[in-house]
């Protein structure tokens, strides 16, 4: 039977090593195809938004009204809105956590600089732990214009 074996000119002389290099290369094909799938889930997010209550006020102390709302436009509780200098000045970063109804309230001392005509606050949002929330793109900032 060994003769059988070695008389065989039919067999491939590197075929074990091609084998090993051919699963080696499909586990790991395998592993970023599992990657990616398990990945869709953190494709699943929702882009949160903000929606300043005025989004257009004089200089001087201000108390601004945000509702974070989800890509729906339900109400997200529990984000924290991010109120800062843009080109109008404020002292300092001005932050509160939305309760229920998405709203969340904030006081600014809105300055604008010399020879300025109108600033902008900049507002971010911190989204809730825990959830599939995310905060990737630009929100409305707020707009101080000089009476």
């Amino acid at each position: 039977m060994l003769d059988t074996f070695r008389s065989d000119t039919r067999a491939i002389e590197g075929l074990p090593v091609r084998l090993v290099v051919a699963l080696v290369v499909g586990v790991a094909s395998m592993s970023v195809m599992l990657n990616m799938l398990s990945g869709v889930q953190g494709l699943a997010t929702s882009e949160l938004d903000v929606k300043p209550t005025p989004d257009v006020v004089g200089p001087g102390a201000q108390t601004l009204d945000f509702t974070v709302v989800d890509h729906e436009g339900d109400p997200v509780e529990g984000a924290t809105v991010i109120v800062k200098s843009g080109t109008a000045e404020i002292d300092g970063v001005a932050t509160a956590k939305t309760g229920d109804g998405g709203s969340a309230t904030v006081r600014v001392d809105a300055e604008l600089g010399a020879n300025r005509e109108d600033g902008t606050l900049v507002v971010d949002v911190k989204p809730p732990a825990g959830g599939s929330f995310v905060d990737r793109r630009e929100n409305t900032n707020v707009l101080v214009v000089q009476d």
